[in-house]
C-alpha cells in the first residue's frame, strides 16, 4: 500500500565518507560532466589517483545526486564502488526504499522542478536539507521494485527508438561533413575546367587566378592599415590537399581585412556623446551559423560604431575561449542595425564580393579547424589565436561561377538535412516527456501495482 506523508528526510540519510583520492588508486572517480543530464546514464569516469582535492565516498547500489548549478538535477545510481566529486549527494538505499526506485523519483519532472526552485537567485547549490522536505509517497518494497521493473520495461522500449533517432542525427551529421568536404575540395558540381572541356561552357569564366589578382588590386587601392602598404604573403600549403584544376589558394589577409572588436570594459570612460548599440559575443558566433537569441548592448560613440558597425557578407571568427570555440564562425547577414563586435570576436571584411563568404567560412569551420589547433595558443583550459595568425589562415577559392553554383548545392542539399533534423528534435522532445509521463504514472499509482 501506498504510504503518504513521509519524506526524503525521513527514509534516507546522506552518506559523508570523505575520502582522499590518492589511497584509492583501483577506484574510479565520477565527477559532476560524468553524468548525462536528464538520463541517469553514467558517461564515463577517470581514474581516482587523476584527482587532488578531497571526494566523497560511495558504495555500489547507492544514489548520486547532483547539488551544483549547472548540473543540478544529475542522477546516478552507482553501479560499482567509487569515489566522486563533494558536489554530490550519496544516498543509500535501505529497507525502506529502493535505490532504483529513489533514482527514477530523482529524475522525475516535479522533483527536477522542486530543486530548481530551491536553486533560484545567486544559490550555486542545494543541500541535503533543502530537499529532505520533498514529500516521497512510497509503496511497500515489493511495490516499488515491480514499479521499477515496469518502468525500466517500458524505458528499454522507449530508448529503442531514441537509439535509432540518435543513429539518424549522426547519419546526417555525417552528411553534412560529407557536403561541406566535398564543396571545399571541388568535387560537389562540376568545376568551370571540366564544363569548359566538355563544352558544356560556352562562354569564358574568370578564373581562380584572375579573381585573386582583382582582390589584390582592391586590396591596394582601399589599403588603410599602418605604414607603408605591403603585399600579402603566400599561403603555405605545405599540408594542405591539391585543389581542382583552376582553383588557387590564398591567405585570408589577401582576402579581406580583419579587425578586431570593442572591449567590454564597465569603466570605459568616453570623452565623445555614446549611445547602446548590439554587439556580439563569443556565445553568440556559433560554427555555421548565428545565435541572436540574447544580443546584449554597450555603450559606445559614434566613432567607434561606424568603425565597427558590421556590414553584410562580414566573416566572423572566434578569437578562442574553450578549444571547441577556436576559429568557429559565420557570416553575418544585417540581421540586426549597427551592430558591432567584441574583441574577442575578429571581423574579416572582403575587399571583393565576387569572393563568397560562406565558402570561406565552411572551409574554416570544417577543415580550416587544423589551422587553428595548429596555429593557436594552449593552455590547460582555453585556447586562443592572434589576429596576426589568423591573417595566415589558408583559403582555397574558386572561380566565381563555380562558387555561386557549389553555395547552391551546399544550401540545397542542407536544407533537407535541417528539415530532417527538426523531425529527429521533435521526436527526441516527444521521447522526453513520455519518459516524464511514465515517471508521473509509477509514482502516482504504481501502474496500479500494490
Amino acid at each position: 500500500m501506498k504510504a503518504e506523508g513521509r519524506t526524503i528526510g525521513d527514509l534516507i540519510e546522506p552518506r559523508r565518507e570523505k575520502a582522499v583520492p590518492s589511497e584509492h588508486p583501483d577506484l574510479p572517480y565520477i565527477g559532476l560532466e560524468h553524468i548525462e543530464a536528464h538520463s541517469t546514464r553514467l558517461l564515463g569516469f577517470v581514474p581516482a589517483t587523476q584527482m587532488r582535492s578531497t571526494a566523497k565516498r560511495f558504495y555500489s547500489g547507492d544514489v548520486l545526486y547532483s547539488r551544483l548549478r549547472p548540473y543540478l538535477n544529475k542522477v546516478w545510481r552507482a553501479d560499482r564502488d567509487g569515489l566522486c566529486s563533494s558536489e554530490f549527494i550519496v544516498m543509500p538505499g535501505n529497507d525502506e526504499i529502493d535505490s532504483n526506485f529513489l533514482r527514477y523519483r530523482l529524475n522525475s519532472s516535479d522533483f527536477v522542478r522542486f530543486a530548481n526552485s530551491l536553486n533560484a537567485g545567486d544559490r550555486p547549490r542545494v543541500d541535503f536539507d533543502q530537499i529532505s522536505s520533498f514529500a516521497l509517497p512510497t509503496f511497500s518494497l515489493p511495490a516499488q521494485r515491480a514499479a521499477v521493473a515496469e518502468i525500466e520495461k517500458q524505458f528499454t522500449r522507449l530508448e529503442a527508438g531514441v537509439t535509432a533517432l540518435r543513429r539518424v542525427q549522426a547519419k546526417l551529421k555525417r552528411y553534412r561533413a560529407a557536403v561541406l568536404k566535398a564543396a571545399c575540395e571541388g568535387r560537389l558540381v562540376p568545376t568551370e575546367a571540366e564544363l569548359t572541356k566538355t563544352g558544356s561552357r560556352k562562354t569564358k569564366f574568370e578564373s581562380s587566378e584572375a579573381l585573386l589578382a582583382r582582390i589584390l588590386i582592391a586590396r591596394r587601392k582601399n589599403w588603410q592599415g599602418r605604414g607603408q602598404y605591403k603585399e600579402p604573403g603566400a599561403a603555405d600549403t605545405t599540408n594542405l590537399p591539391p585543389l581542382p584544376k583552376g582553383w588557387t589558394w590564398a591567405t585570408l589577409d589577401a582576402l579581406a581585412g580583419i579587425k578586431g572588436g570593442i572591449t567590454k570594459d564597465q569603466n570605459r570612460k568616453h570623452t565623445a556623446p555614446a549611445r547602446l548599440v548590439p554587439y556580439l559575443r563569443v556565445a553568440n558566433v556559433q560554427r555555421g551559423y548565428l545565435d541572436l537569441n540574447e544580443v546584449k548592448e554597450i555603450v559606445t560613440t559614434e566613432e567607434e560604431i561606424r568603425e565597427l558597425a558590421l556590414k553584410p557578407g562580414d566573416i566572423l571568427f572566434n578569437e578562442g575561449g574553450d578549444r571547441d570555440k577556436l576559429g568557429r564562425g559565420w557570416v553575418w547577414n544585417d540581421q540586426l542595425p549597427e551592430c558591432i563586435h567584441q574583441n574577442h570576436v575578429f571581423r574579416a571584411r572582403r575587399f571583393d564580393a565576387a569572393l563568397n563568404p560562406k565558402l570561406v567560412s565552411w572551409y574554416a569551420n570544417t577543415f580550416g579547424q587544423q589551422f587553428f589547433f595548429d596555429e593557436g595558443k594552449h593552455t590547460t583550459n582555453l585556447a586562443s589565436i592572434s589576429m596576426t595568425k589568423l591573417r595566415g589562415l589558408p583559403v582555397p577559392i574558386a572561380p566565381p561561377a563555380e562558387q555561386t553554383r557549389i553555395v547552391a548545392e551546399v544550401e540545397r542539399r542542407l536544407s533537407v538535412v535541417e528539415e530532417l533534423e527538426a523531425v529527429v528534435s521533435v521526436n527526441l522532445q516527444r521521447a522526453t516527456r513520455l519518459r516524464q509521463s511514465i515517471l508521473a504514472r509509477a509514482f502516482s499509482d504504481g501502474f496500479n501495482r500494490e
